[in-house]
């Protein structure tokens, strides 16, 4: 990243405007897509080979449930009209 704000600042600093500054601008651009390029591709990267599924399961799978949870519900009424009776 230092080196980017260097190009940067050398591009804008230098004159008389030239082909170098353009040299920097496109340092500045491209340096950091190189870096990190480089950064992600190490000497770590191998082939891994798949796992099968099952040397990776230990354990049994839980039992099923012999009855069926109980289960609430809820029934709405239809809504009770009072009746008003004037006297």
């Amino acid at each position: 990243m230092g080196i980017r704000i260097l190009c940067v600042f050398l591009m804008v600093v230098v004159t008389p405007y030239g082909w170098y500054t353009a040299v920097f601008g496109i340092a500045a651009i491209f340096l950091p897509y190189v870096a990190v390029v480089m950064a992600n591709v190490g000497d770590d990267a191998s082939e891994l080979e798949p796992e099968h599924p099952e040397f990776v399961l230990t354990e049994k799978p839980a039992p099923k449930p012999e009855a069926p949870p109980a289960v609430i519900q809820v029934r709405e009424t239809p809504a009770v009209k009072r009746r008003v009776e004037e006297g």
